[in-house]
């Protein structure tokens, strides 16, 4: 939480020194997936760099990741990060709206440990990557950035997929700003 607390402020202050560009040309966009936050905990945060006007570069920060939606309850506990690199493209819309698809690379690190009954402890290291494939529909309106997407990724880690599965499946709801 304090590592959010100080990254939110940073984020916004890069908005507010970039905010000199033109609003009707775009170059970068900040955003949050708000609905993993709400529903599970997991901070999402993310930066498009635009490329054209339609394609961009994309990097994301997930704070306390979750594996599909997997609970960190009753003696589970998740401690794990992820970052994702991602290359999107923009398609079938107009100015304040368009599908995108993204393929990605994600790499996870950190590790998920859940008590066992009368044995104690048990630890999988969550080290590993993905490559995926995001879609969805974004809305831009006054330079707010919004919309649902789904994503569906294959992890090349054999102790991941032993305890959890090698195919893992994400949504969400971005909501964000273009500077």
């Amino acid at each position: 939480m304090k590592k959010l607390l100080f990254l939110l402020p940073a984020l916004m202050l890069f908005a507010q020194l970039t905010f000199a560009q033109s609003l009707e040309d775009p170059r970068g966009e900040v955003r949050l997936n708000f609905l993993n936050t709400i529903i599970i905990g997991s901070v999402e945060l993310g930066y498009e760099h635009f490329v054209g006007s339609d394609q961009s570069l994309g990097v994301e920060l997930h704070i306390n990741d979750r594996f599909n939606y997997r609970s960190a309850s009753g003696g589970r506990d998740f401690d794990a990060t992820s970052i994702l690199l991602s290359y999107n493209f923009y398609f079938a819309g107009d100015e304040n709206g368009k599908l995108h698809i993204s393929p990605f690379f994600k790499y996870r690190f950190g590790e998920f440990r859940e008590a066992v009954d009368g044995s104690g402890v048990t630890t999988t290291d969550l080290n590993s990557g993905y490559i995926g494939l995001i879609g969805g529909y974004k809305w831009n309106y006054n330079n707010f950035a919004f919309g649902p997407f789904a994503a569906v990724a294959r992890g090349f880690s054999s102790e991941v997929a032993d305890r959890f599965n090698a195919v893992e499946f994400r949504a969400g709801l971005n909501v964000g700003y273009r500077f």
